[in-house]
């Protein structure tokens, strides 16, 4: 759960597929709404459980209101070799340029977060294998075209693999 707003820190989602195991990382402002171990985390911090690292990144608009820095974070999952990024409720930030990732989730919704062509220079920047559109299409004022985005980026680099998940 990358920030407390309702579209990320659903807890009667998370509820229904949480276990005793169970490890919820999110921020402080979510942590207040969810129960189980919970470790809340800001920029910069990492935690580690059962082989699996999480890192939080920043995550924030640079000329939006709705996300500013400090709200939420981005994270970084690296589990059996693999890092994945969940880029959260961000515009492409210069802070993206140090994040190494094998598969990265980028918002495309534009509005609160970056649209697809903010996103093309964020996978640019993250140099993923794959690239997977998100936030996009659900809720008012998120409309994106996820073909768009991966048109863009295979203008731009082949070598960047663009799936669009189906919900």
């Amino acid at each position: 759960m990358t920030h407390e707003h309702a579209d990320h820190c659903a807890v009667e989602n998370t509820g229904k597929i949480m276990k005793a195991s169970t490890v919820v990382v999110t921020t402080q402002g979510c942590a207040r709404r969810c129960s189980g171990d919970v470790r809340t985390v800001k920029a910069g911090d990492s935690v580690e459980f059962g082989g699996i690292k999480v890192e939080a990144v920043d995550a924030y608009n640079r000329a939006k209101p709705f996300h500013p820095r400090g709200l939420g974070v981005g994270v970084v999952v690296s589990m059996h070799g693999v890092r994945i990024y969940h880029a959260g409720d961000t515009d492409f930030i210069p802070e993206m340029s140090d994040i190494k990732a094998d598969v990265a989730l980028l918002p495309i919704g534009g509005h609160y977060t970056m649209d697809e062509h903010e996103a093309v220079e964020a996978a640019l920047a993250i140099k993923p294998s794959v690239a997977i559109p998100m936030h996009y299409n659900y809720i008012p004022q998120t409309s994106a075209d996820p073909e768009l985005f991966r048109r863009l980026i295979a203008e731009k680099d082949e070598s960047i693999e663009v799936r669009i998940l189906e919900p």
